[in-house]
């Protein structure tokens, strides 16, 4: 049996589609999932969101056992959690960091970034299509690409 591809995502998320709709766009994160499954085809997506942090270190571990990539949108804890990026350092599985909005383009304290040192790559700024890239990159990374 094939492994998972997980797509982990950080606090506020669920609020995709109503929060800032000008910045993060009107899909839900469960509008997101829902196309990721169908790109996927027969490869398995654990598709998780959490406002917590320890319960994301314990996803990133999980998926680091059990997945063949991770795509992580770590939102607020892209520029705050040490304790993230020393979870993530210990994937030997790609990690893609997806970001909806360009944090680059937004406040300063927004330009400091735990995940981006240890992923294989970062999609940013392309909204819910950037979910779409990284699946595609995850898939072509881990052996399983799809035309």
């Amino acid at each position: 049996m094939s492994k998972p591809v997980y797509v982990l995502g950080g606090p506020n998320l669920n609020l995709l589609g109503t929060r800032e709709p000008e910045i993060y766009g009107r899909d839900t994160l469960e509008d997101i999932h829902a196309r990721l499954r169908v790109i996927a085809g027969d490869v398995a997506i654990v598709a998780r969101q959490t406002n917590s942090e320890g319960e994301l270190v314990s996803w990133v571990q999980e998926a680091a056992r059990e997945g063949r990539a991770l795509i992580l949108n770590a939102a607020a804890y892209t520029h705050t959690s040490i304790a993230l990026h020393d979870a993530l350092k210990t994937l030997k599985i790609p990690l893609i960091e997806v970001h909806l909005s360009n944090p680059a383009a937004r406040e300063a304290f927004r330009h400091v970034n735990y995940v981006a040192p240890v992923a294989v790559g970062t999609i940013a700024g392309l909204g819910a299509y950037g979910y779409e890239l990284a699946l595609s990159a995850a898939l072509r990374l881990s052996g399983e690409a799809r035309s």
